[in-house]
């Protein structure tokens, strides 16, 4: 059974779909994509059905992922029952889905910043109501903290990378 990562914020448009991008990417480069596999929801159920702003898209895509193919949807006990990793964007999704979770879940809850050197900015922030600025912003972020999560991942198992 492949190890499995979801990545959470808030709609499911903005910054876990950009982080599921990001981290396919890695995984396929690494030759890691048969051993660990990624998804993407939110904690709020207004933008299920919608596909990633596109702003994120744009973002993403200057960076070379694709997450136009994303569709939104809200965290549900499928994907704790299918998790080893819940990594949320931001301490207000943290709370959420590490109080949402069953008694005696048994993968890892943190935030996704918590997995590489991140400077005291320990949040992925929203960046829907600002500018496309804040959308690259959020991409480098996620990029630096994806490799520290694939290391540590690949650490905890015993993995090595393909390529």
């Amino acid at each position: 059974m492949p190890i499995h990562v979801v990545f959470v914020c808030l709609g499911n448009i903005c910054r876990s779909p950009a982080a599921q991008g990001v981290f396919e990417h890695l995984l396929q480069n690494t030759g890691l994509n048969t051993l660990i596999t990624v998804d993407s929801c939110g904690t709020a159920a207004f933008n299920i059905g919608k596909s990633p702003d596109s702003r994120s898209s744009a973002a993403s895509l200057k960076r070379g992922y694709r997450i136009d193919n994303q569709i939104a949807r809200q965290i549900d006990d499928g994907d704790y029952e299918r998790a080893d990793y819940v990594v949320a964007m931001d301490r207000m999704n943290l709370t959420n889905v590490t109080a949402w979770a069953p008694v005696g879940y048994q993968g890892e809850i943190k935030l996704l910043m918590d997995y590489c050197g991140h400077a005291g900015n320990t949040q992925v922030a929203d960046p829907y109501y600002d500018d496309d600025a804040a959308f690259d912003q959020v991409i480098a972020q996620i990029e630096n903290a994806a490799s520290g999560l694939l290391n540590y991942i690949c650490e905890k198992h015993n993995l090595a990378a393909k390529h």
